[in-house]
């Protein structure tokens, strides 16, 4: 196995998230459209400053499960 393969090995593969469903989706406390960090897998809320994960391609819309923004 080749250093590359070993580093690719160590993080979860990225699943594509439907487009549909991407159109539909909006920030469970603002209400507002969400932008999607392909690289990070998260559904970004700009106005509540929330970043909620996509795990195995399904979106976790739970603002518990949120990452806050703010210290960005």
């Amino acid at each position: 196995m080749t250093e590359a393969n070993t580093q690719e090995g160590a993080r979860a593969p990225k699943m594509e998230v439907d487009p549909k469903l991407l159109e539909i989706l909006v920030c469970p406390v603002t209400k507002t459209t969400l932008r999607y960090d392909r690289e990070r897998q998260e559904l970004i809320s700009d106005k509540a400053r929330l970043a909620f994960p996509i795990r195995d391609g399904i979106p976790i819309m739970l603002t518990d499960e949120a990452r806050s923004l703010d210290g960005e």
